[in-house]
């Protein structure tokens, strides 16, 4: 595991879990011009419990084999992708898995079909935990999460 100082240095892709979400392995790219995580979502849908708590579930595309899952919604938030456009977006807290670490974040869920990697890192969930490298891949990854 490297370091630097008190932080860890990541990679600019790395593959990471998300255990509430039953997702083990997914690659991501690490985006510090990205404010939260964003997770390629389809088939989006919201229920509301008996004490009123609102519930967002959906296929989560960690995969070739998608997997259905489930969280409560924290918000819905206008995002500007990177190309501009914005979109009212499901906001999630999840926990989140990289090497040895792990901690609850907000994620975005919005379909990402077009991009290249399934989901983004954004720079509000490495605050005070990495520093990224730019031109280095896998650097807190494991073989198995």
């Amino acid at each position: 595991m490297k370091k630097s100082g008190n932080l860890k240095i990541i990679g600019w892709r790395e593959w990471i879990g998300l255990p509430d979400l039953g997702v083990e392995r997914i690659k991501v790219k690490v985006d510090s011009g990205a404010r939260t995580c964003a997770l390629h979502a389809s088939k989006i849908r919201y229920s509301e419990d008996e004490t009123g708590q609102v519930w967002v579930s959906f296929l989560a595309h960690a995969s070739k084999k998608p997997k259905r899952a489930q969280a409560k919604l924290l918000a819905q938030r206008v995002v500007k992708s990177s190309m501009g456009h914005a979109t009212l977006r499901p906001v999630i807290m999840t926990r989140l898995k990289i090497g040895d670490e792990e901690w609850e974040t907000e994620v975005t869920l919005i379909n990402r079909d077009p991009m290249g990697f399934r989901m983004l890192l954004g720079r509000q969930s490495l605050k005070k935990r990495f520093l990224i490298h730019p031109s280095r891949s896998f650097i807190q990854s494991k073989d198995e999460i």
